[in-house]
């Protein structure tokens, strides 16, 4: 573009926020790259994690796209998603500590069952010291995949109750509880490589959670 030719001016918001509400997704498109940075920064700063807060500010996206009817267009745009993104970010963080809280009460030496029947006090202590390095490999997994996990392998809820709970789409919900158990089966590996090849315990917790035997 040469200094001649006139610069586009940006549509109004309010205008894309009709185009959005009539279905013009290109209109929402629009929305989203205009304030993904912002949404994005809220987000970072509470999670502290770039991949993390990509996560968080897409499911802020998805919940404001589906709230976008209520804003009231006499307001300021940017103040409404800003607070919405803040309160949403809030909401996610009170999840994360309940699910630490979890994580804490629900994962315990006794459903670490061992590959034989053998509960001798060697097998009963690797159980114990397994279960608290398995709180810290959950407590290790970025928070949107550690919720998709804890909800489906250990409240044992469906990948459609995971969705209505969550606000998201099923296909979501089960990408990030592949990809969860999929990071988590990378550190109960570690945890069999420092336990070494003649622990009995290691073998269940890996069928449990799909880590390589």
């Amino acid at each position: 573009m040469t200094s001649s030719e006139p610069v586009p001016a940006p549509v109004d918001t309010n205008v894309l926020i009709e185009r959005c509400l009539r279905g013009d997704q290109q209109a929402w498109e629009a929305i989203v790259r205009q304030y993904w940075r912002r949404v994005f920064n809220v987000a970072y700063k509470f999670v502290g994690r770039h991949d993390e807060a990509e996560d968080l500010s897409q499911d802020i996206f998805l919940k404001v796209f589906r709230s976008l009817a209520t804003f009231d267009r006499r307001a300021n745009f940017q103040t409404w998603l800003i607070s919405v993104s803040r309160n949403l970010c809030i909401d996610h963080y009170r999840s994360v500590r309940k699910e630490r809280e979890t994580i804490d009460r629900d994962v315990n030496a006794d459903d670490l069952s061992p590959a034989s029947g053998d509960v001798g006090p060697h097998v009963i202590l690797e159980r114990r010291d397994l279960a608290e390095q398995l709180r810290r490999a959950l407590h290790e997994l970025p928070d949107t995949l550690r919720t998709a996990v804890v909800m489906r392998d250990i409240q044992e809820l469906s990948y459609q109750e995971i969705a209505g709970q969550l606000g998201l789409p099923e296909g979501t919900v089960k990408s990030r509880i592949n990809r969860g158990r999929h990071e988590l089966a990378r550190h109960i590996h570690r945890l069999r490589d420092h336990l070494g090849t003649s622990s009995v315990v290691a073998p269940a917790v890996s069928r449990r959670w799909g880590a390589p035997e």
